[in-house]
């Protein structure tokens, strides 16, 4: 019975094998794929998807396929810096004051500390947003990570 469950599922051991990462509730998170780096970020397990800051928001067509520029700020919150990312869907999702909206969602790599994976990110404006960034519990599910919800920056610097 234990070979069947191996075969139907190759990669058990692994992560029964990964070392939990302890993260702080606030972390600075990059966003290679769009050029952002050390982007402030609220850890919270209470929201389901991740959602970044951003405005003027345009859409495009490459290769045949969909596409968003839109516009964020840099990792100190300061100035502006464009970028492009497909669309990977829309999704309807519940904001802070719990009303549904439809949003655009991308699919990017994201780095925490020293690891690095793929994330579903919510585009939204968040100008009266304490984080430019919130990272939902579906970003870090099946990547053995906790948060610590006393203590921030874990895994990254200040």
């Amino acid at each position: 019975m234990d070979e069947m469950t191996d075969k139907a599922d190759p990669d058990r051991l692994k992560r029964k094998e990964r070392p939990l990462t302890i993260i702080g509730w606030m972390e600075r998170v990059s966003l290679p794929d769009l050029d952002l780096f050390g982007v402030k970020a609220k850890i919270d397990t209470g929201a389901r998807t991740s959602a970044l800051h951003v405005s003027e928001i345009e859409h495009f067509e490459q290769n045949g396929e969909p596409w968003v520029r839109f516009l964020t700020l840099d990792a100190e919150g300061q100035g502006d810096h464009y970028a492009t990312a497909k669309i990977h869907s829309d999704r309807w999702i519940k904001n802070t004051s719990g009303i549904p909206e439809e949003r655009i969602i991308i699919r990017t790599r994201a780095r925490f500390g020293k690891r690095t994976w793929t994330i579903d990110i919510s585009l939204s404006d968040r100008t009266n947003m304490t984080f430019p960034m919130i990272v939902g519990r579906s970003a870090l599910k099946n990547h053995a990570i906790a948060v610590h919800t006393r203590r921030a920056y874990l895994i990254s610097e200040k």
